[in-house]
């Protein structure tokens, strides 16, 4: 079964504070024009998306510069109990077999339930410092969350970001999990639009499992 994990986009998306609103407008319509056509207003990092190490590395890789397989391979999706500030390394023990065979982790924290209101954008759980190294000594293709981002909204130094940027990896934010899903694991992919010098792209997030 495919399990799709993204957000439907449409003018009323969150966006992160700060970035401009995103505009999907008919353009043409069969009545008139004989043709469905919608022109789209929107930045790289809308809705489900995936960050490119070039977003916010100097010398980082491009989407577009990365192999299309690196968006692609077995996850591993790690529940973090309601009430939690942080992801703490904890969590992350008990999966350290499953994580040295896996290329995604994907944090499944059910903050997407507030996406559209404005607590979807305060105080959900990120990877502390401690979980965070942890999670980088394994040979990832990258990590998810069902949050806006994987620092604080707040954050000046985007510790998380940056870390996880370093090892060549890619980030993918706003994934949300099917009250239906109950596997653990599967085979997940998030293809980005291919697109020149891509710092980031929303995507089409799924999970066969």
């Amino acid at each position: 079964m495919i399990y799709d994990l993204s957000h439907l986009l449409n003018n009323n998306s969150p966006v992160f504070p700060g970035d401009v609103e995103p505009e999907f407008k008919q353009i043409s319509n069969i009545e008139k024009n004989g043709y469905r056509e919608t022109r789209f207003h929107i930045h790289s990092h809308l809705g489900t998306h995936i960050d490119a190490p070039a977003h916010m590395l100097e010398n980082g890789k491009t989407l577009d510069e990365l192999d299309v397989s690196c968006f692609h391979g077995k996850a591993l999706i790690i529940e973090v109990e309601t009430g939690r500030n942080f992801i703490e390394k904890d969590i992350l023990t008990p999966f350290e077999k499953d994580l040295a065979d896996t290329a995604f982790v994907l944090f499944k924290t059910g903050w997407s339930k507030f996406w559209g209101v404005q607590k979807y954008f305060d105080a959900f759980p990120t990877l502390s410092a401690q979980a965070l190294q942890f999670l980088l000594q394994f040979e990832l293709k990258g990590v998810g969350f069902d949050t806006i981002s994987a620092d604080p909204v707040k954050s000046t130094d985007y510790n998380n970001h940056y870390a996880i940027f370093n090892k060549g990896m890619i980030i993918i934010e706003n994934l949300i999990f099917p009250e239906d899903l109950e596997a653990t694991s599967g085979e997940f992919s998030c293809f980005p639009l291919p697109y020149e010098k891509a710092d980031g792209s929303p995507v089409r997030a799924v999970l066969k499992v």
